[in-house]
């Protein structure tokens, strides 16, 4: 990671970061949002705004993840699609090893 890397001090520079990790737009067309969950150490950005899926066909892209915005020094790292505590526990285990655990 490069130490010019932009340290969030608010969730919107949070998901601004993030931005650049992420399509504009779904498969559709339609516009991409972002939204940010604030925890202890970092920011969790999530995609927002699917489209809604049809029922009767299956998903055409399984998985995905969020990107979690450290807060001390601006890494980005990138965890799995779950409930929002559960991808920050992983976070927590496999990129910030011995840090808070709250």
């Amino acid at each position: 990671m490069s130490s010019n890397a932009p340290v969030p001090s608010t969730p919107d520079e949070a998901v601004a970061i993030a931005r650049a990790y992420c399509p504009p737009t779904w498969p559709d067309g339609s516009p991409m949002g972002l939204a940010v969950h604030e925890f202890d150490t970092g920011y969790l950005v999530y995609a927002t705004g699917a489209p809604e899926p049809d029922p009767t066909r299956p998903p055409e892209n399984l998985g995905g993840s969020h990107i979690v915005i450290a807060k001390d020094d601006g890494e980005v790292s990138f965890v799995p699609n779950f409930p929002f505590e559960d991808a920050i526990r992983l976070y927590r285990e496999h990129y910030r090893p011995g840090g808070s655990q709250q």
